[in-house]
């Protein structure tokens, strides 16, 4: 994947995890658009029963924040651990892409949440997975004698026939 494409692919993700993020930061307020209530909100988004209330919200916000800045600073200047965290934001969309398969079974499918889980969050993790996949795939650049950037782990001829 080349430089210009693992930055749009993490813009998109980080993108989504903000948005999302924000919603839970006007959750966090008391509000509940796009629902009636916290009640018909929980079901639409979860499927269940849950408090909206800042204790819960706030740190799912934290967390999605953390996770698209860890995937963009992966796409700009790889390292093993933000790797290691792009793996992981991964690692979360594949899981919740598998709750929501198993969602899909086991909810009643007359649901506000059946529909929205069918046809955005499961679909949405599923495609957030593979590019989070991809830029954690991002390899960084090494330096050479004169500033020349080369893939990291490229051999420089030199280094090949070089005998001491």
């Amino acid at each position: 994947m080349s430089d210009r494409t693992a930055q749009r692919a993490a813009v998109l993700l980080a993108s989504v995890l903000t948005v999302d993020a924000l919603f839970h930061l006007y959750w966090a307020t008391g509000s509940t658009w796009p629902a009636h209530d916290k009640e018909s909100l929980s079901y639409a988004v979860l499927g269940t029963e849950v408090p909206f209330t800042p204790p819960v919200v706030l740190p799912l916000a934290a967390l999605l924040l953390m996770a698209g800045g860890i995937v963009v600073a992966q796409s700009r200047r790889p390292h093993r651990l933000l790797r290691l965290g792009t793996l992981a934001v991964a690692g979360g969309l594949f899981l919740r892409m598998l709750a929501g398969i198993y969602w899909l079974f086991a909810q009643d499918s007359g649901s506000a949440f059946h529909w929205l889980n069918l046809g955005l969050y499961t679909p949405m993790c599923a495609v957030l997975c593979v590019v989070a996949l991809r830029v954690a795939r991002r390899k960084g650049t090494t330096l050479q004698k004169g500033g020349t950037a080369l893939p990291e782990g490229t051999v420089r001829w030199e280094d090949a026939v070089r005998v001491r």
